[in-house]
Formats: C-alpha cells, structure tokens, sequence
C-alpha cells in the first residue's frame, strides 16, 4: 500500500525549517496546527536552530536539504519583516511544495526541486487561521497553508498568482576566479565549525595540493583526514560546494570569518 507521494502508507509529508529555536512553544505551536489540520500527515523537522532573522543560511539550509526529503510540503520560516508588507507565498515546483515569506527564503530551495512552475500569494482568508498574530505566521499562515496543502488541496485555491519575477531574491554571492584561485563569500558555518564557501566545488581543481586560504597554508583534499590534526584542509563538500575545515578543530576559529565575509584561496 503506497500514500499519495508513492511512498508508503500513513499520510503526506511536510517538512518543516525555522530560526524559532527550542528554547521556546513556538515549534510546538506549529506542530499542533499540523496535527489538528492534517492529523495524517507526518512531520519532518528540518532545523529550528538557523541563526536568528538569517535568511541566507536558511534558504542554503533548506536548498541543500529538500532534494533529499520526501515529495511533500516544505514550510520555511525565518522571517525577519513578519507583520510588514512582505508577501507570504507558496511555491509549486516539479520535486514539492514550499511556503513561507517572500524574502529569498524559498528560491534556492525551488531551484533545487526543479524550478518554480506556480506562486500564490496567501490572502484566502478560509485557510488562515481565525485570527493572524502579526508576529506569528509560521502558525496562523504557514502551518495552516501547509496542512491544506499536503491534503490536496490545489494551489490556486491559497490565492491570487504571483509572477516568479517579482519574487524577492538574496544578493548572489560573492565568487570570483582568476589565473591564482578565487575569492568567494562565506555561506554558511555549521554545527563542527566548517565554512562553507558559495564557490562551486569545480574551482578546487585548478589548484595544486598545497594551497593558501586567507594567507594559511592548507591542503587541497578530498576529506578532513587529509590533513594532519590540527591541519587546514579545503575540499567540496556534500552539497558540491568549496569548503574549510580543520582535522579535529573548527575552521570557523582558525580564520575568524563569518557568513558574508570573503575568503581568498590560491595555490601555494
């Protein structure tokens, strides 16, 4: 017996990623609009730790993550201008469904389950909840939407269409190559302390196996075991970007950036 994503029985998938924490109701709040709403559907709980009001490592987050999930609805709430003018939307792409606000949030995420074929903006009334918090739409708008729309119900239904060109969309990042290496913006740190550079894993292979990243010597490898404890190596990482890591240590303190900041990395 399969559900309606052709996975097995038990109800739809949605997944669920915020800067809400754990400290707090919030995400629970949110679970129980589920729960009451869509009662079959089963959750997946992305992350609630991305950084407060950091839009850009929850779009990296979720983009790096969807591919991998089941075909379902996937909620983003990292939501800075909540209450402001911004839009809250839904996105249909070929692999999923994703809701959140109109903030860069959802596009790289939408690119990577196919591209966007549809966008709503959320003004039905009907499927919000009967009154919306001005500082809570992960569980007066999102949730609501979502448990509508892992039931079925169509998009069209959410609310007026929204040309995907007038969707807000984050600055590009910074990466550029020249004839000694490149320079590339800081995307994300994770949990170990590895930075994750926005450059395409492709550039790695120019350079030689020694290397220098912001000045350090480093080793071009392709696993932190590549260099010695306490070593700095560069090598791509499980989304096929370049990243940095330290053998038993964190990058993140080695070289003292921060997403945003620009590392540079060239052959030694």
């Amino acid at each position: 017996m399969t559900g309606r994503d052709g996975g097995p029985a038990g109800g739809p998938w949605i997944s669920l990623t915020t800067d809400y924490g754990l400290a707090d109701g919030f995400v629970a709040a949110c679970h129980g609009v589920l729960a009451r709403l869509a009662p079959a559907a089963r959750v997946i709980d992305v992350t609630h730790l991305v950084p407060p009001a950091d839009v850009r490592r929850g779009a990296a987050v979720l983009a790096q993550t969807v591919p991998y999930l089941p075909v379902g609805v996937h909620v983003a709430v990292v939501d800075p201008g909540v209450g402001t003018a911004r839009r809250g939307v839904a996105l249909a792409a070929p692999g999923g469904l994703l809701v959140g606000p109109d903030n860069g949030l959802l596009l790289d995420a939408a690119e990577a389950l196919g591209g966007i074929t549809g966008a709503v903006e959320l003004t039905n009334p009907a499927w919000l909840a009967p009154t919306v918090s001005r500082t809570f739409h992960g569980r007066d708008v999102f949730a609501p939407v979502a448990a509508r729309l892992a039931l079925g119900t169509p998009l069209a239904e959410a609310g007026p269409a929204v040309d995907p060109a007038t969707l807000v969309r984050l600055p590009a990042p910074v990466v550029r190559a020249d004839d000694a290496g490149f320079t590339a913006e800081v995307l994300t740190v994770d949990h170990f302390g590895n930075v994750q550079l926005a450059a395409p894993g492709a550039l790695l292979a120019a350079l030689p196996e020694r290397v220098r990243v912001a000045g350090r010597a480093a080793v071009r490898g392709r696993t932190f075991g590549d260099a010695p404890a306490g070593g700095l190596v560069t090598y791509v990482d499980s989304a096929g970007l370049v990243a940095l890591a330290v053998n038993t240590g964190r990058a993140v303190d080695l070289l003292g950036v921060r997403p945003g900041d620009v590392v540079t990395v060239t052959g030694d």
